[in-house]
């Protein structure tokens, strides 16, 4: 059974138990939560060992190949691209289709919500480099950084790092294999996921204003899926029809929308990338690791679209352009700092962008808490199928894809 079913089969399942849940257990509500973290922590156990090897050898690789320091230019090309034109894209498609105005209750207090720049980059480098790979799983940047300078390292001489080399390329392989299991058993997991998942949707559309805004975010999100990338490939000449790009990661797509959790889905994205789209080891992990970090452009598009949607629920005066203007830069921004949130990217984005924006706007973003799980949801979904999108765009354009068929995806 492909790897998409078992995940879809679990989801599917875990809807039904979240739904009926309450109505016949209300016992179980209590212990959701705890079962909810316990998988997301199954997800997340090998994701440091497997993009810690697998980046080390793809630098050094692409350091000894001279192709290093071109694909990280691309990179971030693809990178900033794709931010400008979803958030483009998703403030445009909410002034065109505007959901109506959302209910003004603020019963919480507001919160300072802070991206920790500075905390952020002073962890990068701790006072012992090894401390880097002690991660929680949450914030992956400083072993992406440890990864880098160990590849680099390599490169130094091959008569002393050759045996290194082997060892570094057989811990890649042998910890891609344990993910590989892992994602086969992802499906059971799936249902705890979805089912903690059915449990909010449920509390979610029981209040009044939100299931248009809900439904926006997802034919926004389908059009972007299913039309918009797949035209873009198509400018691109893959060789590989766009459809079936998006059929290829199917699996990935439903780890990070029930999971809300980018970290959760990446071992299941890189098993995809290279099994059903032929992206090589080093362009996957380099690729994916820098989108993972700074390339949280679904997260963004949705952020943008729900503070417009807040602006539009404060007040009945007309949005100028150049607060349009505002608004996107400032999130176009954000979603480059958003690595210390892999698991709350869009409500984060949100948050900061309300008090950041100001002009009385600062708790706007309590009034869509009942729908963050859904606007994480969904900028969670978005990130891994941009991210999946452009790995497999730039090992396209190095011309050196492998190429795999459909009946062969796992």
């Amino acid at each position: 059974m492909k790897v998409w079913v078992k995940l879809l089969i679990g989801s599917m399942l875990g809807m039904v138990l979240g739904w009926f849940l309450p109505s016949v257990y209300p016992g179980g509500l209590t212990v959701l939560p705890w079962l909810q973290d316990v998988a997301i922590r199954i997800g997340r156990y090998t994701v440091v060992p497997i993009l810690f090897f697998s980046l080390t050898i793809g630098v050094y690789e692409l350091r000894r190949d001279g192709g290093f320091w071109p694909l990280v230019l691309r990179t971030f090309l693809v990178m900033a691209g794709s931010s400008a034109l979803l958030i483009t894209g998703g403030i445009l498609a909410v002034l065109v289709f505007p959901p109506p105005r959302i209910p003004i209750l603020v019963e919480e207090q507001l919160t300072e919500v802070s991206l920790e720049t500075l905390e952020s980059i002073q962890a990068l480098f701790p006072p012992n480099m090894f401390s880097a790979l002690v991660s929680d799983g949450v914030y992956l940047f400083p072993v992406y950084v440890c990864a880098f300078f160990l590849g680099i390292g390599l490169s130094y001489d091959r008569r002393y790092t050759k045996s290194v080399i082997t060892l570094v390329d057989s811990f890649s392989r042998i910890f891609y294999h344990i993910g590989s299991f892992f994602s086969e058993i992802l499906g059971l997991i799936m249902i705890v996921l979805s089912a903690y998942w059915a449990v909010s949707y449920k509390e979610a559309v029981a209040g009044e204003g939100f299931q248009n805004m809900m439904i926006l975010l997802g034919a926004l999100s389908f059009v972007l899926i299913c039309i918009v990338m797949p035209l873009l490939l198509c400018l691109l000449k893959a060789e590989m029809k766009p459809l079936r790009v998006v059929y290829g990661v199917l699996g990935p797509a439903l780890a990070g929308f029930f999971s809300g959790d980018l970290n959760f889905s990446l071992p299941v994205l890189l098993r995809h990338s290279k099994e059903n789209l032929g992206v090589r080891r080093r362009v996957n992990a380099v690729a994916l690791s820098l989108f993972s970090t700074f390339g949280r452009s679904g997260s963004a598009m949705v952020a943008a679209v729900a503070f417009i949607v807040i602006i539009k629920s404060y007040s009945s005066l007309e949005i100028l352009p150049v607060h349009l203007v505002s608004v996107g830069l400032r999130i176009f921004l954000i979603s480059f700092f958003l690595a210390r949130h892999p698991g709350d990217g869009a409500y984060t984005a949100l948050a900061v962008l309300c008090l950041n924006y100001g002009h009385g706007y600062e708790g706007g973003y309590l009034l869509l808490k009942p729908l963050a799980f859904y606007l994480i949801a969904v900028g969670t979904l978005l990130d891994t199928l941009i991210t999946a999108f452009a790995v497999y765009a730039l090992d396209e354009m190095s011309g050196l894809r492998e190429k795999g068929r459909p009946r062969h995806f796992i």
